[in-house]
């Protein structure tokens, strides 16, 4: 092989490793932070008895800081672990009772595992992508209020609330853009199919569909 052919063949290997090295392809690992908003789409039971006929709640939407850790499993499929801060949620009453305002609080965590396909090809500087998640949505540090005491026990000592944790499946879909050699825009729409009970000290229970919307913009880089 002459020299101008040695030459040719040593950029063409250069090249083909720098675009390799550059993609979103197998064995690769993306790590993400940004934030993301949960709006509940909430559809309430009836507050157990005793209670006003209709008495139900609503649970408004919040927003925290968000990791997330991708790792390619092929070109094209990849696993994704999510989590991040608390979300601190106000529940609000609903039905009979909507106007009265804020019944409490709840803080909740929501780590999800997803399976995910990426379409186009790795070296591509957008690649939409779908995937399925499980999703545990973990309550705690639930705080009654005093509209919520006046409601459910006048008079009484202050109620207080238990909000059970549940599992759930979380269809997504989202896109990665790529920004520079290591660095990507990644946004995703999530919602999650869960429900849970709440539970108060006075005996009554009320039991909710959440399924939550999220929606998330995070920067990822990739090694």
């Amino acid at each position: 092989m002459d020299a101008r052919l040695m030459k040719l063949a040593i950029a063409a290997a250069a090249l083909a490793f720098g675009g390799t090295a550059t993609a979103q392809s197998a064995g690769t690992w993306l790590i993400k932070a940004g934030v993301n908003r949960i709006a509940p789409q909430v559809e309430s039971g009836d507050l157990s008895p005793p209670s006003l006929p209709g008495t139900k709640i609503d649970v408004e939407s919040a927003s925290s800081a968000i990791l997330t850790a991708t790792y390619l499993v092929t070109d094209a499929v990849s696993l994704e672990f999510y989590t991040g801060l608390p979300y601190e949620h106000d529940v609000v009453g609903d039905g009979a009772i909507a106007g009265v305002g804020k019944l409490g609080s709840v803080k909740q965590v929501s780590p999800t595992l997803f399976a995910q396909y990426r379409f186009m090809p790795p070296s591509s500087g957008f690649r939409p992508y779908v995937g399925l998640g499980l999703t545990y949505a973990h309550f705690y540090d639930e705080e009654g209020s005093g509209t919520l005491t006046a409601l459910t026990n006048p008079g009484g000592p202050p109620t207080k609330m238990s909000a059970s944790s549940a599992w759930g499946l979380s269809p997504q879909i989202g896109v990665s853009v790529k920004l520079g050699e290591r660095w990507y825009l990644d946004a995703s729409v999530i919602k999650t199919y869960i429900e849970n009970t709440n539970t108060l000290s006075t005996g009554q229970s009320i039991d909710t569909k959440l399924d939550p919307l999220s929606t998330n913009v995070s920067i990822a880089y990739r090694f």
